[in-house]
């Protein structure tokens, strides 16, 4: 094993460091703050689980691993389900967001449809679309003369293109 792949411990504690952890944008029962979220969650919770899971960029049918492999004992959960802890720890992991992966387990375990509708509030929290710069350089270089038509008797030059047909550098902003 190469030198190249160990990281200290040192270096990513610095890196860690540079970006503090922020909480949740929403609590985990505030269930009201957000009404449409819990009415969805509420009665079409399975629905919202693809949702979750599509919008996070995993795929829509993740959550039904759920329903196969969350087995319970008289009603208390032997095991967490695989998909509502995974996609919580990977969406704390990628945003930032305090917490720890026990904490995790016993919310995905205990507290489901709350945590579905909780990482829904916070996708669309986070949904305000990033601005997009699309820069483009066509600089066309035409190295040759202007043509000319040759008329009976005289040279006459061809007209040159109007200016608002030529390539010209443009910034075009796309926000959504």
């Amino acid at each position: 094993m190469s030198n190249n792949y160990l990281v200290s411990v040192a270096e990513l504690q610095h890196t860690m460091a540079e970006k503090p952890l922020i909480d949740w944008d929403s609590g985990l029962l505030d269930c009201f703050e957000d009404a449409s979220t819990c009415c969805y969650g509420f009665w079409c919770g399975p629905c919202l689980t693809l949702t979750v899971a599509g919008r996070f960029g995993e795929n829509n049918l993740l959550p039904l691993f759920d329903l196969m492999f969350a087995p319970s004992f008289y009603g208390i959960p032997t095991c967490p389900p695989p998909a509502v802890l995974s996609i919580r720890a990977a969406m704390r992991n990628r945003y930032g967001i305090k917490g720890s992966l026990l904490n995790d387990i016993v919310i995905s375990s205990f507290c489901a449809t709350c945590s579905w509708c909780q990482m829904h509030r916070e996708l669309k929290h986070r949904k305000q679309a990033p601005t997009v710069i699309n820069i483009q350089n066509n600089n066309i270089v035409n190295m040759q003369p202007f043509p000319v038509m040759q008329a009976p008797m005289m040279m006459m030059p061809v007209q040159p293109v109007p200016a608002a047909y030529m390539a010209q550098p443009a910034v075009t902003v796309i926000t959504q």
